[in-house]
């Protein structure tokens, strides 16, 4: 992938020199350090032992005007916790249909949040990695079309975005790695802007499949629910084709020298093991000359809700009459009933964390800044604390 990505970049620069097309490449990479203060605490990805490539990343972007209103754009990162290598996240063609509007086909960013467009270029916001309480979601790309629509509403100016497609892609979800497809997935994310405020609102739709391969504990529970006739109860708890939604409001005010910024989001998959999540942050900055000092709280909420618990039965009747007990071992006594497994597992979805977060940037050069930050986790379901430095430099070229 290398190579293919090196051979990319040059053979773009040299469609330039035989064809109209006007190239321009730019770059951007982050170079960002941090571990946990505490012995066999992990955070982020970070545990005691440095680490130097968790966050670090290297990347070009590569833009073609092809003339007559349309333009060729491709991304390439390199990762650090893939070992840099190369891979293609972007990869689109866009349609100029008039000076405010254009239409866009291929592989996109998913405009959930405020920083999406920008999500991997640290140099464009103030913190070391954006609040991770709100910034969550291990998938930021997808596959299909994009409309953006640009007008002004009296004094503001407003920008909407409507985006269809599907994504099909590994996703942290039941375990660290799931094979997902989030298909039929429509979206529109609208953003306000005047002077020195903006707000934003966004929802998506999708239809959700997730494999429970990965776990052999979902996969046990849905094999044996089966087993006992309880359809609707396994369809209940599995990631098959169910209705997904995700939705996000969110603020921005850069006043003189104070930055605030707020977002809430809510993700939610109808009839699954999967917990409805609720998150927000709320963060202050503000400027002294180069320097940007900043603190930022954040919240999490994942849990499911009360009618979804005790749905499998104690007991089924058999065609002869016979009461059967719905366990792991209906032969056993001592074996555990279905009924406090899938219980069990709805409740170990459940999670509820504060954050807070201070930290500095400072730019000392027209396209590099240096940033540290200190990161507090609170487990406040299980009082556990976790604190995290990290520092680096992110810029762009």
């Amino acid at each position: 992938m290398k190579k293919s990505a090196i051979a990319l970049a040059i053979a773009l620069g040299t469609v330039s020199f035989h064809s109209a097309a006007e190239i321009r490449i730019n770059g951007f990479a982050s170079i960002i350090g941090g571990q946990t203060l505490d012995s066999d605490d992990t955070l982020y990805g970070y545990d005691n032992d440095f680490d130097m490539e968790n966050r670090s990343l290297f990347a070009l972007q590569l833009s073609a005007d092809l003339q007559e209103s349309l333009t060729a754009t491709a991304q390439i990162v390199g990762r650090g916790q893939n070992d840099f290598d190369a891979e293609f996240e972007w990869a689109y063609l866009t349609y100029a249909i008039s000076d405010s509007s254009q239409i866009s086909a291929g592989k996109m960013r998913i405009p959930f949040y405020r920083y999406s467009d920008f999500l991997d270029v640290g140099y464009a916001y103030r913190w070391v990695k954006p609040p991770q309480s709100v910034y969550n979601l291990s998938f930021s790309t997808y596959n299909g079309l994009s409309y953006i629509h640009n007008s002004t509403l009296g004094e503001w100016e407003s920008t909407v975005q409507l985006a269809l497609g599907s994504v099909d892609d590994d996703i942290v979800a039941i375990t660290y790695s799931d094979e997902a497809e989030l298909n039929n997935t429509v979206g529109i994310n609208w953003t306000l802007s005047r002077d020195w405020f903006s707000a934003r609102a966004a929802y998506f739709a999708t239809e959700a499949s997730i494999s429970a391969a990965n776990s052999p504990e979902l996969s046990g529970l849905l094999a044996g629910l089966t087993g006992y006739g309880l359809a609707q109860q396994a369809d209940d708890i599995a990631v098959d084709k169910d209705d997904a939604y995700f939705a996000a409001i969110g603020i921005s005010i850069d006043y003189n020298d104070i930055l605030f910024d707020a977002e809430y989001t809510q993700f939610d998959v109808d009839n699954s093991i999967l917990a409805k999540q609720q998150q927000y942050y709320a963060s202050i900055g503000y400027r002294i000359d180069t320097w940007t000092l900043h603190l930022t709280y954040e919240h999490n909420e994942d849990k499911n809700e009360n009618d979804e618990f005790n749905s499998v039965p104690l007991t089924i009747t058999a065609p002869n009459g016979v009461t059967i007990p719905v366990t792991t071992d209906p032969t056993n006594p001592n074996a555990p009933y279905l009924r406090t497994l899938v219980n069990g597992a709805l409740a170990g979805a459940r999670a509820e964390s504060e954050t807070w977060s201070i930290g500095a940037r400072y730019d000392f050069h027209p396209s590099a800044a240096f940033k540290i930050e200190l990161n507090q986790f609170d487990n406040t379901l299980t009082d556990q604390k976790v604190e995290l430095l990290s520092f680096g430099i992110d810029l762009v070229f």
